[in-house]
């Protein structure tokens, strides 16, 4: 039974899937589809090509067809074709480029997005968290995010970051700071959902333990709502969670380095 088990990577990819099919099929730009075949081979070439310079045996990467689906999800349905491959390019390089223990420290979509809207002012109408179909849709939404939250063992992540969202945007909206009330309507409701479902969740680039992930949703949350009260549009939830990509990176030098320090200078008292 163990060569059929899915891992989390799989297991996403597949519900990333039926939600292309889901959203591609019901939007009137069909666009939307075929933009996400060409983001997933872009991704595939290139981190195939960085796979063979790094002589791997394997070459297919799911965590790059992943990187490319947010992306061409995220993206509006009606981007350019070269925007698609570039916002892609730029999140697989991120991955190899920007990491520590062979890890990535940012999350490669959101980088790719992020990049892409300041190069070419590219539209993001987050299509693949079916903001342009009826509100109900969500529901769908909410339960392959449950879905997959519950697989990648991120709940507590996840609710520290809607939790500390919701509760900043309402905070505002009482003592009317801000345009609190358009942050809980289509496509940026849809859109917190997504990034909390589907990218806050990528374990490469957040915590495992409880405590850390409680504080990672929490930075995202907050950074998010200032960048939202600062600059408004659609890129606050990205720089959010790049920032809580950083502190996570920061977290993990600063707690390993001085354990390794300690041990090496007793070992050298020791010998010496």
């Amino acid at each position: 039974m163990s060569q059929f088990s899915l891992t989390p990577k799989k297991y996403l990819l597949i519900i990333l899937l039926i939600i292309t099919a889901i959203a591609g099929t019901n939007s009137a730009d069909p666009r939307g589809i075929m933009n996400t075949g060409i983001a997933m081979l872009t991704a595939l070439i290139i981190d195939g090509i960085i796979f063979s310079l790094q002589s791997r045996k394997r070459l297919f990467s799911d965590g790059g067809v992943l990187t490319g689906l947010i992306v061409a999800l995220v993206l509006g349905s009606s981007t350019p074709w070269y925007i698609i491959i570039v916002a892609t390019a730029i999140a697989i390089a991120s991955k190899h480029l920007i990491s520590f223990h062979k890890k990535p420290i940012l999350n490669p979509a959101a980088l790719g997005l992020l990049v892409a809207i300041f190069l070419f002012s590219s539209e993001q109408s987050w299509w693949g968290a079916f903001a342009a179909l009826p509100a109900w849709s969500i529901a769908f939404l909410l339960l392959a995010g449950i879905l997959i939250t519950e697989r990648v063992n991120k709940f507590p992540q996840v609710l520290a970051f809607l939790g500390g969202y919701f509760a900043l945007l309402l905070i505002m909206g009482y003592y009317g700071i801000g345009q609190a009330g358009d942050a809980l309507r289509t496509p940026f409701i849809n859109s917190a959902l997504f990034l909390a479902f589907f990218m806050v969740t990528d374990p490469p680039t957040s915590p495992g333990k409880y405590k850390d992930q409680i504080w990672f949703g929490l930075i995202t949350a907050i950074t998010s709502i200032i960048i939202y009260l600062i600059f408004g549009g659609l890129t606050y939830l990205l720089i959010g969670l790049l920032v809580a990509n950083v502190w996570n990176a920061l977290r993990i030098h600063t707690g390993s380095k001085p354990k390794t320090d300690v041990r090496d200078r007793f070992s050298r008292f020791e010998n010496s």
